[in-house]
């Protein structure tokens, strides 16, 4: 079966990036621990793409692993915010071009202020979504920083 090319994984392919691509797509897979277990993946090594907006109305994306819980007022302070939420679903799509599921945090609309979960760092690559539901691609910090600009902080609960 072909693998269907996201544009996450055409981003990474013009931009000469290496990178793994996985497909969970006919699976029942819905969360991200989920999808660490049907991939046969270590679940602290597959990240989520979360999207907040910051009390000053700038939004930011955090990149933590799956069975962890963004800590808000961690992510606050690594964005120097007095205080963010999580961007309500429904504006998702309008702001990031991703749905819920399968947001990344390479290719979105508009370039955000990304932060991943310093735990990424005991990893040659992590996994995360490739922007479409039933899609992750696998990819190493360094070359991660050749697609986006992001900071590496502690942001977990």
């Amino acid at each position: 079966m072909k693998q269907e090319k996201t544009n996450v994984m055409r981003i990474l392919d013009a931009q000469k990036i290496e990178y793994k691509s996985y497909n969970y797509v006919g699976t029942n897979a819905i969360s991200g621990v989920e999808v660490a277990k049907v991939l046969n993946q270590n679940e602290a090594q597959v990240f989520k793409t979360l999207v907040t907006i910051g009390h000053s109305k700038e939004h930011y994306v955090f990149v933590i692993p799956v069975a962890k819980e963004l800590d808000l007022k961690k992510a606050a302070k690594a964005v120097g915010e007095k205080s963010i939420e999580m961007l309500k679903q429904k504006d998702l799509l309008g702001l990031t071009g991703y749905i819920h599921g399968g947001c990344s945090p390479i290719g979105m609309k508009k370039f955000f202020k990304t932060t991943i979960d310093s735990s990424a760092a005991n990893f040659e690559t992590i996994i995360f979504s490739a922007g479409k539901i039933g899609y992750q691609v696998e990819v190493g910090l360094d070359n991660l920083k050749k697609a986006i600009e992001f900071q590496l902080a502690e942001i977990c609960i």
